[in-house]
């Protein structure tokens, strides 16, 4: 198992405002699917923060995503502090 990248989460209602202040600190949007988006830095674009409503097909909304190779699957793990990981790959 390969570890590609690990994307913090960020519930929020306030999208516009996450935009422009995660801007101010250098990241640029690079994924807007409505209920999340995702930025990240364009000199490192591995760097990234994705800030979300709510995923309808989940059960809790993740604090952090990992993406790894092995296909389209996704599950949901709490670490021991409580935080919920959602471990997805992609085709």
């Amino acid at each position: 198992m390969s570890v590609r990248r690990v994307v913090p989460n960020i519930q929020s209602e306030a999208a516009q405002e996450s935009r422009e202040f995660y801007g101010l600190l250098g990241f640029e949007e690079v994924m807007n699917h409505g209920w999340i988006m995702t930025l990240a830095s364009p000199s490192g674009p591995a760097a990234q923060i994705s800030v979300m409503t709510s995923d309808k097909t989940a059960p809790v909304a993740p604090d952090m995503s990992v993406d790894e190779e092995w296909g389209v699957r996704r599950f949901f793990v709490r670490d021991p502090s409580g935080r919920v990981v959602n471990a997805l790959g992609h085709r």
